[in-house]
């Protein structure tokens, strides 16, 4: 879950949407940026799918009693990530193995700092279907592999820069992981900048410096205004699922 808050009220984005977003943004991606047109919808797919293992988790989201709120993909305990990282690497798989090679690779570098015993399993489990994938795939090549993946994460920042930020927010109200800009994919051999420039213009409309897409575009993203007072009286499950779903349309634009 993605969660920003207010003096009154959680704003939840569950994680599937912030991706399922991420893919409508990305469908404009000036095409010499996927650099090999054979993987183009494998790297879509996994811009879209990569944390689909979230579903169910955020459909009930869990309370963090010491923070007194939802918990968030920042602070979700690690070992059951671990399980909703490898049941949504396990789905993209049985649709499309290179997707899944992304997918893999995105975890792997989340969880590989933390020194415990489930994780040396996870990344040896992980590292088994990393071989098995590419023994599989025709002239894989991993510099190309290095490039797309630097794609899905340019994808993941670019969507949460829009989820984590108040919209309209000042560069100073901006979520500390943004407040240098999103980091350049190196998949942008024509950028030269470490980090891409984007601020918000107004409610509904952010720009980028250096805009990598073929057109000025709107975006849709599905949210829920979940009050506090309402979770105190009938706890976190019973009033997210009563909480209806809102929208905004978000615009991306060139500086």
């Amino acid at each position: 879950m993605i969660i920003r808050e207010t003096d009154h009220t959680f704003i939840l984005i569950e994680q599937h949407e912030h991706a399922r977003m991420s893919t409508e943004f990305m469908r404009y991606l000036k095409p010499h940026y996927f650099l090999n047109q054979t993987y183009t919808d494998s790297v879509l797919f996994a811009i879209e799918q990569h944390d689909c293992g979230w579903k169910l988790f955020d459909r009930q989201p869990f309370w963090n009693d010491k923070k007194q709120a939802p918990y968030s993909f920042i602070d979700f305990p690690l070992l059951p990530k671990l399980v909703l990282y490898k049941q949504g690497i396990d789905q993209v798989e049985r649709k499309d193995p290179y997707a899944a090679l992304l997918c893999s690779e995105h975890y792997t570098r989340f969880v590989k700092k933390h020194d415990v015993d489930e994780v040396k399993q996870y990344l040896k489990t992980e590292n088994v279907r990393f071989q098995r994938i590419i023994d599989c795939l025709p002239n894989f090549n991993k510099d190309l592999f290095t490039l797309h993946y630097s794609l899905l994460q340019f994808a993941d920042n670019l969507s949460l820069f829009i989820c984590l930020s108040e919209p309209g927010a000042t560069q100073e109200q901006i979520h500390p992981f943004f407040r240098d800009g999103i980091p350049t994919p190196i998949a942008f051999q024509d950028l030269s900048e470490k980090h891409i420039q984007v601020e918000w213009q107004n409610n509904h409309t952010i720009a980028l410096r250096g805009f990598p897409f073929t057109q000025p575009i709107q975006v849709t993203l599905s949210y829920k205004v979940v009050i506090k007072a309402d979770i105190a009286k009938n706890g976190l499950i019973e009033t997210y699922v009563k909480t209806p779903n809102k929208t905004s349309d978000i615009n991306i634009q060139s500086i």
